[in-house]
């Protein structure tokens, strides 16, 4: 079963995805969240724009999930990934102490129409469900 996921980013990393210069779609966290453990092969991925409309939609063509993480393993993930992540030198060293992460491989992203949602959480990943679809997961 195909599962959906809401993704919040910054304009430049969404636009890097619809240009195909972003192919992987990475979240490192202190805890264990969404969407580590809750992401598969096939799941599509819709991406609002941080304070803006959802504007694109991808599948998961391969997930990597890590624990354990160190700063000499992020390290290690910034070199073997960053040409496909995109993400600033900021960005590795706010993720430095982070002991989990979930890469995703991308594929198919495309624009889709501007669509507003109401969200006004911080959450920066949302797994969908028929309760909190937002109208996305039947598209």
């Amino acid at each position: 079963m195909t599962n959906y996921h809401l993704a919040i980013l910054k304009r430049p990393y969404l636009n890097a995805i619809l240009a195909g210069q972003k192919q992987i779609e990475s979240r490192f966290t202190r805890t264990k969240r969404s969407p580590f453990g809750q992401i598969k092969v096939g799941d599509k991925i819709f991406f609002k724009e941080s304070s803006g409309p959802v504007r694109a939609r991808a599948i998961a063509a391969a997930v990597k999930t890590l624990e354990n993480l160190t700063p000499n393993k992020i390290a290690n993930l910034k070199q073997q990934y960053n040409h496909q992540i995109r993400g600033s030198d900021e960005y590795w060293q706010s993720k430095a102490n982070c002991k989990f992460g979930v890469l995703v491989w991308l594929k198919d992203a495309k624009p889709i129409r501007p669509i507003d949602i109401e969200k006004k959480d911080w959450r920066a990943w949302v797994v969908l469900t028929g309760k909190e679809s937002f109208g996305l997961g039947e598209k």
